[in-house]
């Protein structure tokens, strides 16, 4: 009983840790280029550790096809480095866009650099 209580307490501390380390993480920015659709809800990707801890930088694109509810149904990664791509692509996993007639496809980049403002 002793080692359960403790067990559930111990995961509990590391999920308030690890809280307040995502919510003091670096982020970084994304801007649907072409998009003909109004974006309702933006994610902004997390800047991932080990990218920070090697100063990587750079512009992530990834080509969405949102659905006509407005939701993001694909995503295919364009170009940017793999260690930011993950992130990017998480984000825009989550936009909402309002909903349309028929599906729309476009480009989305996303702007990684950890000493730029938000």
């Amino acid at each position: 009983m002793f080692l359960r209580s403790l067990t559930r307490w111990s995961a509990v501390g590391l999920l308030l840790i690890l809280g307040c380390a995502a919510v003091n993480a670096p982020r970084a920015w994304g801007q649907d280029a072409d998009i003909a659709r109004k974006l309702k809800n933006k994610i902004a990707p997390v800047y991932p550790e080990l990218a920070r801890r090697m100063s990587i930088t750079g512009i992530v694109k990834v080509q969405i096809t949102v659905d006509k509810g407005g939701t993001v149904k694909n995503t295919k990664l364009v170009g940017g480095h793999p260690i930011l791509a993950t992130a990017a692509l998480d984000a825009v996993r989550k936009w909402r866009y309002e909903a349309a007639a028929e599906e729309t496809t476009g480009i989305v980049e996303f702007r990684f650099d950890p000493g730029s403002q938000q």
